[in-house]
């Protein structure tokens, strides 16, 4: 795969591992961390950008709509509200890429206008069919997430969080991949050039615990489709139905998941913990990538 400049930083896939910090605009995200409940929430995002670039992140990845299971759809004029005066106080401070969580493309559009260099599309260019055009137009890379994710399949604990149950796939690897190969096409058939495509397998997205487990030893195969990968299992319900923890003692379960996922093959890492995970990338970088 082609080395890849996102605004002013080169991203040499293969040679070591890249770390993006999550900014969550909302007053509902399920791990806890959202800034717009803050009394400041721009300070508020600030302060975090400044400690996660501190801490070695290399992109900054900016939400305002909680993707948890049950949680309820914001308007495009409430997200652009949350995210556009941050998208600018970023840009306006730090000078690495900025990435904008969103899959309407009205909202990416304003986030691009402010400043943003990538859009990181949860539902792989498949719920807003204006979102694939945008993204050529601009010339801006894309993360294309696979998601199956269904309110009926969502069950919520209050201890826990939620997670997905019941959901059926013919072959786990199989489906992710013909359906991640369905948002290619339409970026392809937008003129979204292949070097601007990048991969998730949408982690904790219509998957249940045991296929997330799977799915995560088997990163590699997602990488074999010819595209970078991107993971985020940062605090997800997975780890914590798995080692029976809520999302603010999910560390550890965290840093194995990175771990793990780096070795099968991730090139991105989307983590909360940035400080550990950084760490945590660079420690599994000098072990698996020495030559």
């Amino acid at each position: 795969m082609k080395p890849i400049t996102i605004h002013n930083k080169t991203f040499d896939w293969g040679t070591r591992s890249y770390v993006m910090g999550i900014l969550n605009l909302t007053p509902d995200s399920f791990s806890g961390d959202g800034l717009y409940a803050a009394e400041q929430p721009v300070q508020a995002a600030l302060e975090q950008a400044r400690r996660f670039v501190e801490a070695g992140a290399d992109i900054l990845d900016v939400g305002g709509e909680s993707t948890r299971p049950g949680a309820a759809i914001v308007g495009v004029q409430e997200e652009k509200a949350r995210v556009l005066p941050i998208v600018s106080a970023l840009v306006g401070e730090f000078d690495l890429p900025i990435s904008i969580d969103t899959y309407k493309a009205e909202v990416a559009q304003a986030a691009l206008e402010a400043g943003a260099h990538l859009v990181n599309d949860v539902w792989g260019l498949k719920a807003d069919p204006d979102l694939a055009g945008l993204v050529a137009e601009w010339g801006v890379p894309v993360v294309l997430m696979h998601n199956r994710s269904k309110p009926a399949n969502a069950e919520v604990q209050e201890r826990l969080g939620g997670h997905y149950i019941g959901m059926e796939y013919d072959d786990l690897l199989k489906d992710v991949k013909r359906e991640l190969m369905e948002s290619v096409a339409l970026a392809r058939a937008a003129g979204v050039p292949d070097e601007h495509i990048l991969l998730d397998p949408g982690i904790g997205f219509g998957k249940t615990v045991e296929q997330n487990l799977e799915l995560l030893d088997r990163v590699g195969e997602i990488r074999d489709l010819g595209f970078p990968v991107l993971i985020g299992p940062s605090r997800k319900s997975f780890i914590g139905y798995t080692l029976d923890v809520p999302p603010d003692q999910r560390v550890e379960g965290t840093a194995a998941a990175v771990a793990v996922g780096i070795v099968r093959g991730a090139d991105i890492v989307r983590v909360h913990d940035v400080g550990m995970m950084a760490r945590v990338a660079r420690m599994t970088d000098a072990i698996t990538r020495r030559s």
